[in-house]
């Protein structure tokens, strides 16, 4: 089971960072999501033509990142992840459609095409816990607290 604090940030932020690799060349974009707890899963927007969108097809296998901006140390929290990425369908695809735009309805204005980022791994570093502490979870199920070192 995810910890309960990875949660609650991936719910009180909206932009993620996602990085892809095709042929050894490294790509990185920012996108806003929404995430979806029952599927431990990132819906976001980009068009299929935009290099990370071309990618995301040729190898889903991403990383990316969520994060707080401040400059205090004892403050800091955010959260590295690696994802498999894929174009929902049928029902995968109303419900990621729906939970978007709830969060952003201005993008009911435009066309969106939707992904979703199937998290396998989630670091989340919160230095309220201690400097450097780090909570683990894995798609095996494997969760713990970890001091970094």
């Amino acid at each position: 089971m995810i910890d309960r604090r990875a949660v609650a940030f991936f719910r009180k932020h909206h932009v993620l960072t996602v990085a892809t690799s095709v042929n050894g060349e490294p790509w990185c974009a920012n996108c806003f999501y929404v995430y979806l707890e029952e599927k431990n899963a990132l819906v976001f927007t980009t068009d299929p033509a935009t290099r990370h969108g071309r990618e995301f097809r040729e190898s889903p296998l991403v990383a990316g990142s969520v994060v707080l901006e401040t400059r205090l140390i004892g403050r800091i929290r955010g959260i590295q992840f690696q994802a498999v990425v894929s174009e929902p369908q049928g029902d995968e695809l109303e419900l990621a459609r729906k939970a978007y735009l709830k969060r952003f309805p201005v993008a009911m204005l435009m066309e969106t095409h939707l992904w979703i980022a199937e998290l396998t791994l989630i670091k989340m570093t919160d230095n309220r816990l201690g400097f450097g502490k780090k909570l683990i979870w894995k798609k095996d199920g494997d969760s713990e607290v970890l001091n970094a070192g």
